[in-house]
């Protein structure tokens, strides 16, 4: 059980960052949402939130792409708690395209948002997990934090980015009761990947579901989504006594994909 603990989670109005404050809140810790969306749906998940597993939730606005706003968002957390037992750096975008067709402004933005930010929150919340001498940091990579596919070159560079930080900031917290982990998920039905599906079905001509499963089968054997909720639990598990000697690695959940 994770209960007195604070959970900081960014990206999660909706999606993966959701699921995973939703199982981690069943475990009793106070959650710290971030991300965009309409206010009202946001305020709505805030409550149930609450409500269906009597703890503490808050929502902070911030723009992760930006360092100090980055930074300030974790100030901003630990002014208002006290805490930040556990980090979940899982916000992220995605663009496609060829390398010489890439545009910068595009490689910049998914630079900034999918690696710049994980070092900058991670930055921030290290001295007070230092002090407690207890934190769980985890951090959602991706399948592509390990293996590579055309037009992801700001993505996959991103990506393998995170699991080195991963590395380098469980080495130096080593000892210390703070691990650090990254979760490499295989397709995950988001809105990220749903644009990914309707661009494969525009080109092939053909309907959303038959898009679906070819998606599928050119990376995961298994043919099938991971879920959210599956992110969830590795993320629990994360954060459990059966993990404390666990850092420094990543945790694949790909349906087979890098074990080709």
């Amino acid at each position: 059980m994770l209960t007195h603990k604070t959970a900081v989670i960014t990206g999660s109005t909706s999606g993966i960052g959701l699921a995973v404050a939703q199982q981690l809140a069943s475990q009793g810790a106070n959650i710290i949402l971030n991300g965009f969306g309409d206010a009202a749906e946001i305020e709505k998940i805030r409550v149930n939130l609450e409500l269906q597993n009597d703890v503490k939730v808050h929502y902070i606005a911030a723009d992760l792409s930006q360092a100090e706003s980055a930074r300030q968002f974790i100030r901003q957390v630990i002014q208002l708690t006290g805490q930040v037992d556990i980090l979940v750096n899982n916000a992220g975008i995605q663009h496609t395209d060829r390398i010489e067709n890439f545009p910068i402004d595009r490689w910049n933005q998914i630079i900034a948002l999918n690696l710049s930010a994980v070092f900058h929150t991670t930055a921030e919340a290290l001295p007070l997990m230092q002090k407690q001498q207890w934190g769980r940091i985890i951090n959602i990579a991706s399948a592509h934090g390990l293996v590579a596919s055309e037009y992801k070159s700001a993505y996959v560079a991103a990506k393998h980015g995170v699991v080195g930080l991963t590395k380098v900031t469980a080495l130096e917290n080593a000892g210390d009761g703070i691990t650090c982990n990254a979760i490499c998920p295989g397709w995950v039905r988001t809105p990220l990947v749903e644009a990914q599906i309707q661009a494969l079905a525009e080109k092939n001509q053909t309907d959303i579901e038959t898009a679906a499963r070819q998606l599928l089968a050119e990376k995961q054997p298994s043919l099938q989504f991971v879920t959210p909720q599956q992110i969830g639990g590795a993320a629990v598990f994360l954060c459990s006594e059966a993990a404390e000697q666990m850092t420094g690695t990543t945790l694949s959940l790909d349906g087979g994909w890098t074990a080709r």
